[in-house]
């Protein structure tokens, strides 16, 4: 059974992201397990999850709201993503590519807001006419 949420493009790259995260924090410290490895996990997954459960609400104005927890969590993980590399745990190269693909989500987070904020604005317009 497929969900209408899984179609968005947005939630689709975030998901791509997180199995990538998982796989490169792989290779972070052992001590690091309940540090700096989970807090990324976390926020990484935040994302998708945020999509998500946003989808499933009543109102734009609600899944607007968990639109931008996850634009939030974006913000988290480009922090923990150059600290990271500033600890040493991601090289130059890899820190570049999570980058890039952080930041495209980010934007497509941004441009799914401002489209509901857009259609959600034309509605009220409407309404009051």
């Amino acid at each position: 059974m497929a969900y209408r949420f899984e179609k968005l493009m947005v939630w689709e790259k975030a998901m791509d992201f997180c199995v990538k995260v998982y796989y490169i924090s792989k290779s972070f410290p052992t001590e690091e397990l309940y540090g700096i490895t989970s807090q990324l996990r976390r926020a990484a997954t935040s994302i998708p999850l945020n999509i998500a459960e946003g989808f499933a609400c009543k109102t734009k104005k609600e899944f607007i709201r968990f639109l931008f927890i996850a634009l939030r969590s974006q913000y988290e993980v480009v922090t923990i993503i150059k600290l990271a590399h500033r600890l040493r745990y991601l090289d130059a190269a890899v820190t570049k590519e999570l980058e890039i693909e952080i930041a495209e989500i980010g934007k497509l987070l941004q441009a799914l807001i401002n489209s509901l904020q857009t259609k959600s604005n034309n509605q009220q317009l409407k309404t009051k006419n």
